[in-house]
């Protein structure tokens, strides 16, 4: 994954430089603050660790990881480890990076295809476009991939979908609107194996984390994937709107719960200053994050490496 980020896309430039201006909200609202606190400044001292405090927090990164990097501080002022405030802004990096290499793990892999993906997330986070962007990505990759219109309830999700299948050049199961979705699930599932496709990518309906019928609904799906297939879904990707902040992370949670999520797709991240959410849901929820949507365009879907998401913001 991290070679794929230097390679050139559609959008223009590599993808590390892409990446590097899908977040340049989240860098002028974190990274330029830290620069402002500890600009000029030699001492250490209780105004100066308060400001940063409230840099860190407000830039969505988790009060616990925010403690803990104000601790690692303040133990290192102690025992005149750092006395440059200067050194705070590497501190701090570090600290990050740590975060979210701890949470990072390899994508799962099947001995018999196909690998099964299923999406999962609240209305309006992005989870149909995403699967679309995400088919297209593997197809460039040399994957052959099949996609499920399991969201039988919104009106335009099986044709929104169908539109993404011609733009990545993919094909689609579906059925008719008001289906039951673990019956698409089955035939997606079958045909996948049958068509021998290396990865089926089920789309399912928006569901508010705190209805359990609706929650109940998408383990009922993953159970229909079991029986199809051995250990599907091998991937849950639950898609969050990375302008949602810390209401995100407690979505993230209740999917966790009661989905079996495995990875987070951070969509919209260019359309916001909190990127740090990324660091917390890493931090508390102990997941990694698997995608990143940094744009509209077919291509502005990126691979995300810690390495080169913190080196984008810091660097």
């Amino acid at each position: 994954m991290l070679s794929s980020l230097f390679g050139s896309g559609e959008g223009g430039g590599s993808l590390l430089d892409r990446l590097k201006q899908g977040i340049e909200k989240t860098r002028s609202g974190f990274v330029d603050r830290i620069e402002d606190v500890v600009h000029g400044k030699k001492e250490i001292d209780a105004d100066l660790l308060d400001e940063l405090e409230y840099t860190l927090i407000t830039a969505d990164i988790g009060v616990r990881t925010a403690t803990e990097i104000l601790e690692t501080i303040r133990q290192r002022v102690d025992r005149k480890m750092v006395a440059d405030a200067g050194e705070i802004r590497t501190l701090i990096r570090a600290h990050l990076l740590e975060v979210l290499q701890a949470a990072d793990r390899p994508e799962a892999r099947v001995a018999q295809p196909p690998l099964v993906i299923m999406m999962v997330g609240v209305n309006g986070a992005g989870k149909t476009t995403t699967t679309g962007k995400l088919a297209r990505r593997l197809q460039e990759n040399g994957k052959t991939v099949l996609m499920a219109a399991a969201d039988t309830f919104r009106a335009a999700a099986i044709e929104q979908l169908e539109v993404w299948a011609t733009r990545a050049d993919t094909d689609i199961i579906r059925q008719s609107q008001g289906a039951d979705p673990s019956a698409v699930v089955f035939d997606a599932l079958q045909a996948g194996r049958a068509r021998k496709a290396d990865i089926v990518i089920v789309d399912t309906a928006g569901r508010l984390h705190t209805k359990e019928n609706l929650m109940a609904e998408l383990e009922k799906m993953r159970r229909t994937a079991g029986r199809v297939i051995s250990y599907a879904p091998h991937e849950v990707y639950l898609v969050l709107d990375a302008t949602t902040g810390q209401n995100g992370l407690e979505q993230a949670r209740k999917f966790t719960e009661a989905g079996g999520v495995t990875g987070i797709v951070l969509t919209k991240l260019d359309g916001t200053a909190k990127g740090g959410i990324a660091i917390a849901i890493a931090r508390e929820l102990n997941l990694p994050i698997r995608y990143v949507g940094v744009g509209e365009k077919v291509t502005d879907l990126l691979p995300f490496d810690p390495e080169q998401y913190i080196a984008s913001l810091f660097d």
